[in-house]
């Protein structure tokens, strides 16, 4: 439990020096955004959280305005996807916003990615103890995502490597291997070949 609250102050520091430190990042992807295509700058979605409650998760717009962007998962030949948010989904700087999310208690800045909630019901009865990834908050990366399971899953198998992935942190969770996941999200995306 005390590791829990101290997760929680480090999650609140984290995003709130990450805000300040990527604002001027922040202020160009949202005019990057906002010229580049009709839509709003963020893109909002309900997403299942914490002991499976939803909550509204924040992005930025990387898609041309749609009817299916609560149900269809992207791949990476998506048409629906724009010449501006095909670069900020590579550089993974569409997530910038949930730094809200994590501040307002919704995330985490380690944990389960959340899921939209039309993959949350179609998931639960095919994947054994898949809603056991909801006993911690969802996080802006996770172990999931360091191990390579992250993007499009279209293959069951795709989606039960994360889940596995996802219950092997929650098994395992300390502050140590938050920060070691952070560091290497962070190596990830400062070495990223776009």
């Amino acid at each position: 439990m005390m590791q829990k609250g101290i997760k929680r102050i480090f999650d609140v520091v984290c995003a709130v020096l990450a805000l300040l430190a990527l604002a001027p990042v922040w202020l160009v992807v949202s005019l990057w955004v906002g010229l580049s295509s009709p839509g709003g700058i963020f893109f909002r979605q309900k997403r299942t959280g914490y002991k499976g409650a939803e909550f509204e998760l924040l992005k930025f717009r990387s898609m041309y305005v749609n009817k299916e962007a609560d149900t269809r998962q992207a791949d990476n030949a998506d048409p629906r996807i724009t010449p501006v948010g095909r670069f900020l989904r590579q550089s993974s700087l569409d997530e910038l916003p949930q730094l809200w999310n994590i501040i307002r208690g919704d995330m985490s800045i380690v944990g389960p990615r959340p899921h939209m909630i039309a993959h949350t019901d179609y998931y639960t009865p095919l994947i054994h103890d898949y809603m056991r990834r909801h006993d911690m908050r969802p996080g802006l990366t996770g172990y999931a995502q360091i191990k390579g399971f992250r993007g499009a899953t279209p293959d069951l198998s795709d989606m039960q490597n994360r889940v596995t992935a996802d219950l092997e942190y929650i098994d395992r969770f300390s502050l140590w291997l938050d920060i070691k996941i952070l560091a290497i999200t962070a190596w990830k995306m400062l070495t990223l070949k776009l």
